[in-house]
């Protein structure tokens, strides 16, 4: 009972905090000038024989602190096709505030990620057909996109520089994510404008929620490599708390950054029973290809990646394909996936899964197409409306339950907040937007 209680004054500690930071770069961002990007102010405090710009930033102090601010809700009807898709409105969103600041040695990140979703659009999640992982009602969640944590991130990361071209990254999080997989899609520029997960989000980047790591990381040019060691048991289905555990899995992850436009990483990670409902391990190898490419507020963006989960009973294995563009008002978007699903989860309730030896797996395809039109500014708040279509190829064994060819869709509005210090697109907790000495880590963008 006294653990129980002091996790739960902790966990209403850390929302506390993570909405207080955000209350405090909204209000004085009026009154205080804000750097172009905080990637941009990171060079200027790595870079140790630069003088310290005058212009001020929050509080008044001369350039030893900026404030970054981003999120994005899209407010979505959302129509799932077949049998066993559903027709609903929820909303799927997150905000996130970061701050950077020069230390003695070094310079020292804070973040802190809030999403509503627990509570527009529940705990069950959204209707997603063809969607598995984790568990609700002790039920595992199927056809559904599980909603994220109301805390999803908590995290700070100290770089430090050794010269002009080495740098060392120690990071870690009471929630945060590992050095595995590529850049999570809420942080992915080719994914922006697209209010969905990908089916393939368990394969690839289902660890950008972690209660609990530690990441150390070291990166010389265009080079960089990192390890982690976290918690890999998945979020449970109460999305209000922090969970604890042992931290007893771990990952490491290469990036190569030819150019700012690239970044192609590979990782390899052990996960200690991260299911709730399946037994045993898992091992998740995958690699990636992003670029983005800006000619002032219109850019494109593309992603490439491959990867494969070796489960105790089964391998599930996924390629990912998306891609965004945007110029003017009107964005386009699209990505394709060819992935391997765990058949007999899908079945359920005409067939009650229980591991085994040999388990089916089948291929399945989905192409999603959309379109976002900006229609309004309102004081810096970026609003679109925008829709897709969502097409299937479907296994044999799930056309009895989800139909030969079922087709969704979703009709939303898009509401974009005005970034304080840029987009916070391509960013992981080991680098969170600052770039490092060659200026080839993460990127900021203008709104």
């Amino acid at each position: 009972m006294r653990h129980s209680r002091a996790r739960g004054w902790y966990t209403r500690g850390l929302c506390s905090f993570a909405l207080c930071t955000f209350a405090a770069s909204s209000s004085k961002a009026g009154q205080t000038a804000v750097p172009r990007s905080i990637a941009a102010e990171a060079n200027s405090v790595v870079a140790s024989d630069q003088t310290p710009s005058s212009q001020e930033h929050v509080h008044g102090a001369p350039s030893d602190w900026s404030l970054g601010l981003d999120g994005v809700t899209f407010a979505t009807f959302d129509g799932q096709g077949g049998r066993r898709g559903e027709t609903q409105f929820n909303s799927q969103n997150w905000f996130m505030a970061m701050g950077m600041g020069r230390l003695p040695l070094g310079t020292l990140t804070l973040s802190a990620g809030l999403s509503a979703e627990p509570f527009t659009v529940g705990k069950a999640g959204y209707s997603e057909i063809f969607q598995v992982g984790e568990a609700f009602h002790n039920l595992q969640v199927t056809d559904r996109q599980h909603p994220h944590d109301l805390v999803m991130q908590l995290a700070g990361a100290w770089r430090v520089p050794i010269g002009k071209q080495v740098s060392y990254t120690l990071a870690g999080g009471v929630v945060g994510e590992p050095a595995l997989g590529p850049v999570a899609f809420i942080h992915r520029a080719s994914s922006s404008e697209n209010p969905a997960a990908p089916l393939s989000h368990h394969i690839f980047d289902s660890t950008h929620i972690t209660t609990g790591v530690v990441t150390m990381g070291a990166d010389r040019g265009p080079f960089a490599i990192e390890g982690s060691v976290f918690r890999g048991r998945e979020p449970d289905e109460d999305r209000y708390d922090v969970d604890f555990g042992a931290l007893d899995s771990w990952s490491a992850r290469v990036w190569f950054r030819p150019a700012s436009e690239w970044a192609i990483q590979g990782s390899h990670g052990y996960l200690h029973e991260p299911e709730q409902l399946e037994p045993g391990d898992q091992r998740r190898t995958n690699g990636s290809v992003s670029w983005l490419r800006e000619r002032g507020s219109n850019f494109l963006a593309a992603t490439a990646a491959v990867g494969r989960n070796a489960r105790r009973f089964s391998t599930v294995r996924a390629l990912l394909l998306e891609i965004t563009g945007t110029s003017g008002r009107t964005s386009l978007y699209g990505r394709f996936e060819a992935l391997t699903v765990e058949t007999e989860i899908l079945l359920f309730p005409q067939i009650v899964h229980r591991p085994h030896p040999g388990e089916l797996v089948d291929p399945l395809r989905e192409l999603t197409s959309g379109i976002v039109r900006d229609v309004a500014d309102i004081h810096g708040f970026r609003v679109g409306i925008g829709g897709d279509v969502v097409f299937y190829g479907v296994p044999e064994f799930l056309k009895l339950t989800h139909d030969p060819h079922p087709a969704s869709y979703h009709v939303f509005v898009r509401v974009r907040p005005p970034a304080r210090g840029g987009r916070m697109w391509n960013m992981t907790m080991g680098q969170p937007m600052g770039d490092s000495t060659n200026g080839h880590h993460g990127v900021a963008r203008e709104p």
